[in-house]
């Protein structure tokens, strides 16, 4: 990982460290960087969310681009994947996209797709992190090599609505469904959307003010959404983040269908088409235990990468795999795709509910959920402390202790946060008690290296 991008771009707090200068700096570098590549002058695209912030950083950007001679396509509020799905379409040469996805509405951040629609190769990356890092200025461009900012993206949304709408194969007919925009992104395009469906479909949290982004609702907050399933009587409720490249469901009786169980019903219904190549889902080692249960159960091999989309998707691409994914609501389709897409996401899975013409509780079922317990442990942003304490024998030890007391019937995960100052402890057990107690002794353990490495 680099100084300035993790493991799904440059994060920040908006003002303290991601602000309008860092993002003039980063349009230059990836520009310029494109330019010295191709021998020619870029057009770069750009979408964002609906964090107060996005429209400062998007001028900055846009300023930083046009500045050494690239030109952009600004597409406004739209979803993470359309732009790298319209990157692809209208043959930019990268995507750039501002949002922090799930974070609360301060963070704010800037992902690149490369013309191909993925994340920009590391070679690449090194490059724009060295030339925004460099004290040297960037060269700018004056007269006529100045970039220029194209009008008239309005149409390629609904290009992008129209790709979604085509991947459902079904009307969608008879089903009651309830979305939850997050007030991000997807309150754009969702509505429209779902309006193009049979389904009797109603939608809260699409109102953003800029600043309500995840608060309280969306896929990491399903409580709302649950509650208003069971009175509404849905069938089903759809869940997307900030920046909509996640869903997860809520079945009628207000039971979350996270991603795991996604996967699982989507690669059934896969399998049976004859279209699950490789016979294999790729996972995270995030992934609970009960999506091991159901491959052994179905014949399905079960491939798990390291925490991160971009690893699922290397894994999937380099062996043809078509469905992958992460626990958190990532899934990704590559026969349809190059990214992770909450809206694809949500109506392949509503396509095979209206097919199975059983409930949602029955249809996800077939994946197990072992009681899993995660949390957070918060960490110093500055002097290295989440890398020292990772690098911990006496944490590894710790770790191995608490697998080895579950005697085989669950699971211990400790890793860093790619994207913010945190450690996560995962614990699957038997029983929620059991993995919670697991759970703590390890978060006390982490607090207790922390204070020693900060002493």
């Amino acid at each position: 990982m680099g100084k300035l991008f993790g493991t799904d771009g440059i994060r920040g707090v908006v003002g303290e460290n991601l602000t309008a200068e860092q993002a003039f700096r980063v349009g230059q570098a990836v520009a310029s960087v494109l330019a010295e590549e191709q021998g020619r002058r870029p057009v770069i695209m750009i979408g964002k969310d609906t964090r107060i912030s996005s429209d400062m950083l998007e001028s900055a950007l846009m300023a930083g681009i046009c500045s050494v001679g690239g030109d952009v396509k600004p597409l406004g509020t739209i979803p993470t994947p359309a732009v790298a799905y319209l990157t692809v379409r209208e043959g930019a040469d990268a995507g750039i996209v501002i949002s922090a996805s799930h974070n609360p509405y301060e963070h704010n951040g800037i992902k690149v797709f490369n013309g191909q629609g993925y994340k920009l190769p590391d070679a690449t990356e090194r490059r724009v992190e060295e030339k925004i890092l460099s004290p040297e200025p960037v060269p700018a461009k004056t007269r006529g090599e100045i970039g220029r900012r194209f009008h008239g993206m309005r149409q390629l949304k609904q290009d992008y609505i129209n790709f979604v709408a085509s991947t459902a194969e079904s009307d969608l007919a008879g089903l009651r469904i309830l979305v939850d925009c997050a007030n991000g992104a997807a309150s754009a395009t969702a509505p429209e959307l779902f309006g193009r469906f049979k389904a009797h479909t109603d939608f809260i949290n699409r109102e953003p003010d800029g600043v309500n982004i995840n608060n309280r609702c969306g896929s990491t907050h399903l409580e709302d959404l649950s509650r208003s399933v069971v009175a509404g009587k849905y069938d089903v409720g759809v869940a997307f983040d900030g920046d909509a490249d996640r869903c997860l469901l809520v079945d009628e009786q207000g039971g979350v269908i996270d991603g795991d169980r996604v996967l699982a019903v989507c690669a059934s219904s896969m399998k049976r088409r004859g279209k699950l190549n490789g016979n294999t889902i790729v996972a995270t080692v995030m992934s609970n235990l009960g999506l091991h249960e159901f491959c052994r159960s179905s014949g399905i091999d079960l491939v798990c990468t390291n925490v991160g989309d971009r690893n699922v998707l290397e894994k999937m691409l380099g062996n043809d795999f078509r469905i992958g994914g992460e626990q958190s609501g990532h899934t990704i389709f590559t026969e349809l795709e190059t990214t992770g897409d909450g809206e694809v996401t949500a109506l392949q899975f509503l396509r095979v509910l209206k097919d199975s013409g059983i409930r949602a509780s029955e249809l996800a079922a077939c994946c197990p959920v072992y009681p899993q317990v995660l949390v957070n442990v918060e960490v110093p942003h500055s002097g290295g402390v989440k890398e020292k304490i990772m690098a911990s024998r006496e944490l590894s030890e710790a770790a191995n202790q608490e697998e080895v007391a579950l005697n085989g019937s669950g699971r211990v995960l400790v890793r860093a946060s790619g994207t913010e100052a945190l450690i996560r402890v995962m614990v699957e057990a038997k029983s929620s008690e059991l993995a919670q107690q697991s759970a703590n002794r390890l978060v006390n353990f982490i607090n207790s290296l922390k204070n020693t490495i900060n002493s």
